[in-house]
């Protein structure tokens, strides 16, 4: 985003060039303080790097044992503390959890999407008991978020908190699921991954769209010698369940926008009407074309995961377990580090790379970037 402002040379007092927001994960972090600070003509996205350079891996990787084995939420039952709401962990949540709730201005976001500076902030979690993708809504007067058919999803329209954000980036096992009405919530991610869809069911007609994944060409196939370790294959599922989803998703915007383009070209508009009658019967609202921006990374996040760990000092603030798998990742012939520590690596450092990496990014692509917001 930081990117995006400098191209476009968008001041503070400026009318800012988004007014829809949809976000999944960590991504849900990024878009509810973008959200919150919709007032502001560059969406306070230098106040946004510099909360992320904040980090430290020391304080935000914590590895809680009790808290995995579930020892932690059973004497937060019997004492009635307020971590009963939460699930077991290999994290600590407890300083991503002052984070989100410090540095996300909630009564600013309400104000913005009630007086309707900001049409729409969604937020998508999945639901664990139930496997649904839920899509938390907090709409601006007058707007309508146009919900799906599919039985797999469902809206709630609420007011958004930093509950439902830290829900939708709580990856199973590594941060705790989170207890939002009676009901657990987790990643949301997990199913769905890129925020496309709600974007544009709450009203959004040109989206920028930012993937994780620097390349969508075909994977290239490394023979493994030895039958891979867990920690590698949880990296390689996680991949799975959160990157690829956004390639398919990306291509199959592309072909409806072809394909609607071409019914508008060759059918009469009664018949064009018919179609449209039967994807709003099938799936709650007709196929239009938008225009989209789709950023991807130049660099591989996972390989630069691991390069940061490898030049990163171990720190004895992480216990014996983190600095053992800290010396484990500098290894130069590990290989779980690649995938899975690009999820779990809170660290300034690392953030700071990434944001680097971003920018330069966004300011190669200028040309693209002012076209696509008109000039």
């Amino acid at each position: 985003m930081a990117g995006i402002v400098d191209v476009l040379n968008v001041r503070r007092s400026d009318s800012a060039p988004f007014q829809v927001f949809a976000g999944t994960s960590v991504g849900a972090i990024n878009a509810s303080f973008y959200a919150a600070h919709g007032e502001q003509g560059d969406l306070g996205a230098a106040a946004l790097t510099q909360v992320w350079r904040d980090l430290r891996i020391e304080a935000h990787v914590r590895i809680d044992a009790m808290r995995l084995l579930g020892v932690r939420r059973g004497l937060a039952r019997l004492l009635r503390g307020a971590s009963a709401h939460l699930g077991p962990s290999v994290l600590d949540p407890a300083p991503l959890d002052d984070v989100v709730t410090r540095a996300i201005p909630w009564h600013q976001l309400n104000v913005n999407v009630a007086d309707g500076t900001v049409k729409a902030l969604v937020i998508a979690a999945l639901e664990v008991a139930s496997g649904r993708t839920t899509m938390f809504a907090q709409l601006a007067p007058g707007r309508t978020f146009e919900p799906s058919r599919d039985v797999r999803r469902r809206v709630v329209v609420a007011q958004i908190s930093a509950a439902h954000v830290l829900a939708s980036a709580a990856i199973p096992a590594v941060f705790p699921a989170r207890r939002i009405d009676g009901t657990w919530y987790c990643d949301g991610g997990l199913r769905f991954n890129t925020p496309i869809a709600p974007a544009i069911r709450a009203g959004a007609d040109r989206l920028v769209v930012v993937s994780l994944m620097h390349r969508p060409e075909a994977p290239v196939e490394v023979p493994l010698v030895e039958y891979p370790n867990p920690i590698f294959l949880l990296g390689k599922v996680l991949n799975a369940l959160l990157l690829d989803p956004v390639n398919y998703d990306l291509q199959v915007l592309e072909r409806f926008n072809r394909l609607i383009e071409v019914l508008e070209q060759t059918l009469s508009p009664e018949d064009l009407a018919r179609v449209h009658a039967v994807t709003r019967a099938t799936r709650g609202m007709a196929y239009r074309r938008l225009e989209t921006l789709v950023f991807r990374p130049s660099r591989d996040l996972g390989r630069m995961a691991s390069d940061h760990l490898r030049v990163r000092s171990v720190r004895n603030e992480l216990g014996w377990i983190g600095s053992w798998l800290l010396r484990r990742a500098a290894r130069h012939d590990a290989t779980w580090e690649d995938d899975l520590a690009s999820y779990v690596l809170f660290d300034g450092g690392f953030a700071e790379r990434l944001m680097a990496v971003g920018h330069a990014d966004a300011l190669a692509r200028a040309v693209d970037i002012r076209r696509f917001f008109g000039g």
